[in-house]
């Protein structure tokens, strides 16, 4: 048992890993323009491969990661991610067009960051143990804390080293999955559990609530990572304040928040009905983005920045739990098809921000824009409210 803890507190660690890779390159996006001369459509582009190729690797995961070995991928994970950080110090000094070389870097990670994705999860949850639910809330708030300490270090780092050192911290962060994927060919990793029967595809999307589950997981993902990933970039170019500032108290307290929303419903759950728990965060979403977009003093741009991250964390958990209430039986092909559509919202919500700004001219305009994402999220949790009240469940045509 002690031995599976160890496996246990590994994966902790790879959670950590997939923070590093999401949230080190957004703190240097305001370098990367200024040191290479990027758009800020190219820099968005960045944020579109990360996502895009790790929903990919989602994709195609399922088919061969049974058949390589969960302990084969994990390692090849962990490389990935090494490689990408450390190509990100190497590469685009390399290569004749820098911004090839960042592109490559990402690219290289993102299939590292794909892969934790599919296989963390389950590797936690068939490892011996009575309290699996525990262990899966601690595993899935280490993403938020790993985001706390990628801001709160490499904040640290600039402050004492220089902004221009980024190579080295990059090389530094490096370590973390180098280490890990050493930890990986020790531990021993659990034979993947027996696929329990799901529902059917056809049945799936034959229920009125399936899309709406999908719809909301696409909101879930755009709305957290349109400011996440654009957090450092809009403190130091439109709030006007110094990084190291923006970085603590815009880009880190969004992630310490996040992580208390989530820990604060799990503790709370018994009380507290989940869809208006999500309603209430919709609104404090929507309003966030409101206060960081049509504000021009620091002061509440920082704030509105804070209360975004309270405000998301419970959109993609609450949503998960949604699903699993309303459609017993869905399987993994609900669960693939969710975690699917809030990559894409992952991939999106920045992006989308990135191409208005680039075209109106800052920022602010893209993230004003952006507040259809957690307007069409309350939409979604309306309908589902009336939906569900219905006869026509899946259950009901099972």
């Amino acid at each position: 048992m002690r031995s599976y803890r160890s496996t246990v507190r590994a994966c902790f660690v790879g959670y950590t890993v997939q923070a590093i890779i999401n949230n080190f390159a957004p703190l240097l996006f305001t370098t990367f323009m200024a040191d290479y001369a990027l758009s800020l459509s190219r820099i968005s582009l960045l944020v579109t491969f990360n996502f895009g190729v790790q929903l990919l690797v989602d994709i195609l995961a399922g088919f061969f990661a049974d058949r390589i070995g969960y302990r084969r991928c994990m390692v090849l994970a962990h490389v990935c991610c090494a490689a990408g950080l450390a190509g990100l110090a190497v590469l685009p000094g390399l290569l004749a067009v820098p911004f090839a070389g960042i592109l490559l870097s990402v690219t290289v990670y993102a299939v590292g960051g794909g892969l934790l994705e599919v296989l963390v999860s389950p590797i936690v949850e068939n490892c011996p143990g009575d309290d699996k639910a525990g262990a899966m809330s601690l595993l899935h708030s280490f993403y938020c804390w790993g985001t706390v300490a990628v801001v709160l270090l490499s904040t640290l780092f600039f402050a004492a080293f220089g902004t221009q050192r980024w190579r080295i911290l990059a090389c530094i962060w490096a370590l973390v999955p180098a280490a890990n994927a050493v930890v990986f060919t020790r531990v021993p990793i659990p034979a993947p559990a027996a696929e329990a029967k799901g529902s059917p595809l056809r049945t799936l999307f034959g229920s009125r609530l399936f899309p709406t589950i999908l719809l909301l997981m696409f909101c879930a993902g755009a709305a957290e990572q349109a400011v996440s990933q654009w957090a450092s970039a809009f403190t130091e170019s439109a709030l006007h304040v110094s990084k190291t500032t923006g970085d603590l108290l815009g880009t880190m307290m969004f992630s310490i928040l996040m992580g208390a929303s989530r820990l604060f419903y799990g503790k709370k759950s018994s009380v507290l009905p989940l869809r208006t728990f999500m309603i209430g965060s919709g609104i404090l979403c929507a309003g966030s983005y409101l206060l960081i977009s049509l504000t021009h003093s620091p002061l509440p741009g920082l704030i509105g920045c804070a209360l975004c991250g309270l405000s998301v964390g419970i959109f993609w958990p609450g949503t998960t739990s949604l699903a699993a209430g309303s459609i017993p039986g869905g399987g993994t092909a609900m669960f693939a098809l969710m975690a699917l559509f809030g990559d894409i919202g992952c991939a999106a919500g920045p992006t989308f921000v990135g191409t208005l700004a680039d075209r109106l001219g800052g920022l602010r305009s893209g993230i004003l824009a952006a507040v259809g994402f957690p307007v069409l999220l309350l939409c979604g949790l309306l309908y589902f409210g009336k939906a569900a009240k219905r006869p026509s469940s899946l259950a009901d045509r099972s």
